[in-house]
C-alpha cells in the first residue's frame, strides 16, 4: 500500500498532507505597494496566503516543478483591491501557469516594454504567464480568490525588480477602475 504524500481538496480548494507548506503575507510587509497603504489602521491583516507542495526541490535548481495555490482575501486598502506583491522570475525567461479555482479576480501581466494585459480569473480559467513578465493577482470579488500555479524550480522569485504600471480600484458595488500610475 502506498502512502499519500499530498492531496488536493477541490471543495475548499486546498492542498492537504504532510508535504504541504504554507505562508501568510500581512499588509505590513508590503504596505508601500498600495496607494493609500500608510492610512490603513490595521497593518496585521492577512492579505494573501500561499500553500505549496514541499517536494524536496530547492528553488533555483534546474529540472523540477513546483505546485502551489495562492489565496487572495477579499477586501480593499482604501479603494484599492487586495493583491499579491507580484513578482518576476529570477530566471527571467521562464514561464508559469495559473488556473482559477474559486473566486473572481484579475491577473496583471506586465511585459518588458511596460505594456500590460489584465485577464479575468474565474473558476476554471487557465492563464499562461510568459517569461520576462511581471505578474500579480488582484481579488476583485467578495470571496477568497484561489488560484493554482505551476512553475519551474529554476524560476525563482524576484519581488524587487518587477514593475506594475496600473492599479485596480473598487468603484461602487460592481464596478472597477483601472488607473495608470508611475510607482
Amino acid at each position: 500500500m502506498r502512502e499519500k504524500i499530498i492531496h488536493f481538496n477541490p471543495i475548499i480548494p486546498k492542498l492537504e498532507g504532510v508535504a504541504v507548506k504554507s505562508s501568510q503575507t500581512r499588509l505590513e510587509s508590503y504596505v508601500d505597494h498600495y496607494l493609500h497603504g500608510n492610512q490603513e489602521p490595521d497593518l496585521t491583516k492577512i492579505i494573501y496566503e500561499v500553500e505549496y507542495h514541499d517536494n524536496g526541490l530547492v528553488e533555483g535548481c534546474k529540472g523540477g516543478l513546483f505546485l502551489g495555490i495562492s489565496h487572495v482575501m477579499p477586501g480593499t486598502v482604501g479603494n484599492e483591491f487586495y493583491m499579491t506583491k507580484g513578482h518576476i522570475h529570477r530566471e527571467k525567461d521562464t514561464g508559469e501557469y495559473y488556473w482559477g479555482m474559486k473566486g473572481k479576480g484579475l491577473l496583471l501581466i506586465v511585459f518588458k516594454d511596460n505594456t500590460y494585459k489584465l485577464e479575468d480569473v474565474t473558476e476554471g480559467s487557465i492563464h499562461y504567464i510568459p517569461g520576462n513578465t511581471s505578474h500579480r493577482l488582484i481579488n476583485t470579488g467578495t470571496e477568497k480568490l484561489s488560484v493554482g500555479a505551476c512553475w519551474l524550480s529554476e524560476s525563482g522569485h524576484d519581488y524587487v525588480n518587477c514593475h506594475f504600471p496600473v492599479r485596480v480600484f473598487k468603484k461602487g458595488e460592481k464596478t472597477i477602475e483601472v488607473s495608470h500610475c508611475t510607482t
